[in-house]
């Protein structure tokens, strides 16, 4: 029984290898985005420093995770066995829902997710105690100050921190504007910097070293006493010394922001990434005792060990922090995590990573309008005074940067202020939640939601918040019901939950490969928005446009004969899977053409203009092939929805040929056949439709045939007719346009 256990504890700790792997994966946005956007360095300075602070902030902590022990649940009502399940669920869980975040890749909360899992998993135990006669209440068994603490964070940082964003970023704009010259405004960057320094050291001080070793009581007690003559000398020495170095043409907002960088992941791992290992060292701590102290049943033998706060070897905190190292430097989920923050932010027009909703629509409407109603209230001069401040036009970024150094800097300054404050007033904040609503509210005082761009990014982030919710309640729920299914089928679940875990990972690691194949596009539309050479934009925007253009004749083919199949096979759920994804395909259309135009600027404009026409036929082509398969594919969905009767077989075998001749002619186009046997085929076909068509209606007005059915059969005909049509355009377009 002992060895079973001991598979389990490994298991655990195999687990937290790949928790910490996914947390830095889904945490590094938090200490990246900003010197990332504003391009401070090159990425590898960026990660390295970043690194430093990890590994130190891992180093240093004490790395016990407190609430893994007895934060959530009171250990002395649960015994080896209850902590064993709801450890094992929770490791489960966690691995499982931050794979998912990072695969999609949207930021979450660690902390909330690994808070609301033992609470899932305690609860549940708890249920089955009460249920099964215990005579103890849920206040007994459950801590939940903790869980209602986080929840308390979450609803005030997420305001708090999109505001004073705001209010920030909207102050050192009208101080710096866009066009700041460190020379010219030397006593204006070195307070500014200064100001900025300081509250980085404070952030260090009181959140990203609290939980080190070298934080003693002692020095604690005398940060605490003398906190104002600390930040009062750090002000006036680092301001002096910065305006000395600005005047020198020193690039101080460089230093500030990596400062803030490494102050940030210090935090991150020092109180946040490192509680990864909390919940396999407390299984472990569980399993040391029972071994040594349980005599009978696992069942039987309780916690009280897990009531006391326990340190954790310094051998397990060094390899902790080497594995999180590792894995900033070398996960790309890291580096998507980071993209979704840093083009939600970004100052320029660029590519917008989500669509646009009906609640993100109504914000911006009503945002606008009050914008409306106050710029008619404020003086006429006033106002452009204040336009002349934001005039964005004027900025000289960094090439490739999303935004400057000053919105980098107000990113980093504000995150760290409210994290401490948080700390401070004992308040646990979401530093995932401060740092993205904080970069989120920069960006809109910054002008950078534009009227073509705000319903794009209201919806990202409203997606982005969505997701932080969603956290924790899935991560409650889903624990909840594995440690039921734990604690109900012991020994064999235990078994069949580690299998199934390794079987999701695996599949979830292959599925983020191919995802990964596929998007060889959206790094190309990267490359075209950093490039500053003409001709460079049009080799990689022709290669783009090329790759779109295969990529969704490919899709609809694919769609094409997964509808006509499931027709006629009267497969109502295949049937409404592919509308779903012909409107998914409908809309990334819509987002690539606004790609390509905005690619298209940055091309030679005489050579812009030319290949504009052949670029709109082929992009509008490629948009109604997909409209003809909603077209068509609404009434078959409706037809076999309402169990009408079937068209009949002889009819169904007659178009299969006709089906297969349109699928082999648009894979042939993809595999790249030449453009005029591709459209020469097409035109042949569309005419033996054209024929078989007048067939059909003759049938129809002469045989006793089922007119539902048939009208929804004759029109499966006519769209294919103008699938080819499309076809045949688009081919054509997308071959003039590469020439």
């Amino acid at each position: 029984m002992t060895t079973f256990f001991l598979g389990i504890v490994i298991f655990l700790v195999i687990l937290a290898v790949f928790d910490l792997v996914v947390g830095v994966s889904n945490d590094a946005v938090n200490f990246l985005n900003s010197a990332v956007g504003a391009k401070t360095a090159r990425f590898g300075v960026v990660a390295t420093v970043a690194a430093a602070g990890v590994f130190i902030g891992a180093a240093m902590s004490n790395g016990m995770m407190d609430v893994a022990r007895h934060g959530i649940m009171q250990p002395q009502y649960f015994s080896f066995y209850d902590v064993m399940c709801v450890f094992l669920a929770v490791m489960v869980t966690d691995v499982l829902l931050l794979d998912v975040f990072n695969t999609l890749g949207m930021p979450t909360s660690t902390t909330v997710s690994m808070v609301f899992e033992l609470l899932g998993g305690a609860f549940a135990v708890a249920v089955i105690k009460i249920a099964g006669g215990a005579a103890l209440s849920f206040g007994d068994l459950l801590n939940t100050e903790k869980a209602l603490s986080v929840i308390l964070g979450i609803f005030l940082s997420v305001p708090a921190a999109f505001l004073l964003g705001s209010a920030v970023q909207w102050a050192a704009r009208m101080v710096f504007t866009f066009t700041y010259s460190q020379p010219a405004s030397a006593i204006k960057t070195g307070i500014f910097s200064g100001l900025a320094l300081t509250v980085i050291v404070w952030f260090l001080l009181i959140n990203g070293l609290k939980g080190t070793s070298i934080m003693t009581p002692e020095v604690k007690d005398f940060v605490n006493q003398n906190r104002w003559l600390i930040l009062g000398c750090c002000f006036a020495v680092f301001s002096t010394v910065l305006t000395v170095l600005s005047a020198l043409k020193i690039p101080v907002f460089k230093f500030v922001i990596l400062s803030g960088t490494f102050a940030l992941a210090t935090a991150f791992a020092g109180n946040d990434l490192v509680n990864f290992v909390g919940v396999p060292l407390a299984g472990l701590d569980a399993y040391n005792d029972f071994t040594i102290n349980g005599m009978g049943s696992p069942s039987e033998f309780m916690m009280t060990s897990l009531a006391e706060s326990a340190r954790t070897p310094a051998l397990y905190l060094v390899a902790a922090g080497t594995v999180m190292v590792l894995s900033l430097f070398f996960s790309q989920k890291a580096r998507n995590v980071v993209n979704t923050s840093v083009d939600l932010s970004r100052q320029d027009v660029g590519g917008e990573m989500f669509g646009s909703s009906g609640m993100a629509r109504g914000l911006v409407r009503t945002v606008q309008k009050i914008a409306s109603d106050i710029a008619r209230l404020m003086p006429q001069k006033v106002s452009e005074w204040i336009d002349s401040r934001f005039n964005s036009d004027a900025a000289v970024l960094a090439k490739g940067a999303a935004f400057d150094q000053i919105r980098a800097t107000v990113n980093l300054v504000v995150a760290g202020l409210l994290v401490a404050l948080g700390t401070n007033m004992k308040l646990p904040l979401s530093t995932t939640y401060v740092t993205f609503m904080v970069a989120m509210g920069a960006s809109l005082a910054d002008r950078a939601w534009s009227r073509e761009s705000a319903v794009f990014r209201v919806t990202g982030v409203l997606s982005v918040i969505g997701g932080w919710f969603l956290t924790a309640g899935a991560a409650f729920t889903v624990c909840f019901v594995v440690t039921n299914i734990l604690s109900a089928g012991s020994f064999v679940a235990m078994i069949l939950a580690v299998l199934t875990a390794i079987v999701i990972l695996v599949r979830s690691h292959i599925h983020y490969a191919k995802k990964q194949e596929e998007s060889e596009a959206d790094g190309l539309f990267d490359k075209i928005l950093q490039s500053g050479d003409k001709a460079e934009c049009w080799t990689l925007l022709r290669r783009h446009v090329m790759l779109t253009e295969n990529d969704n004749i490919r899709q609809s083919a694919q769609l094409y004969e997964a509808l006509t199949t499931a027709f006629f096979a009267e497969d109502y759920r295949t049937l409404k899977r592919t509308a779903a994804l012909v409107e998914n395909r409908r809309n990334d259309i819509k987002r690539q053409r606004r790609r390509h135009i905005i690619a298209l600027r940055r091309i030679d404009p005489v050579l812009s203009v030319e290949k504009g026409t052949w670029y709109f036929l082929t992009i509008n082509s490629l948009a109604q092939m997909f409209y003809c398969l909603k077209r068509m594919g609404e009434p078959c969905r409706e037809h076999v929805g309402n169990s009408f009767s079937p068209v009949p077989k002889v009819y169904a075998d007659e178009f299969e040929v006709f089906s297969n001749g349109i699928v082999r002619i648009f894979n042939r186009a993809v595999e790249g056949k030449p453009s005029e046997e591709i459209r020469s085929e097409a035109s042949a076909l569309q005419s033996s439709l054209s024929e078989y068509r007048k067939k059909i209606i003759c049938d129809i007005q002469t045989k006793r045939l089922n007119i539902e059915s048939m009208t929804v059969f004759l029109n499966l005909v006519q769209e294919s007719q103008e699938l080819l049509g499309s076809l045949r355009h688009a081919v054509r377009g997308g071959g003039r346009f590469g020439e």
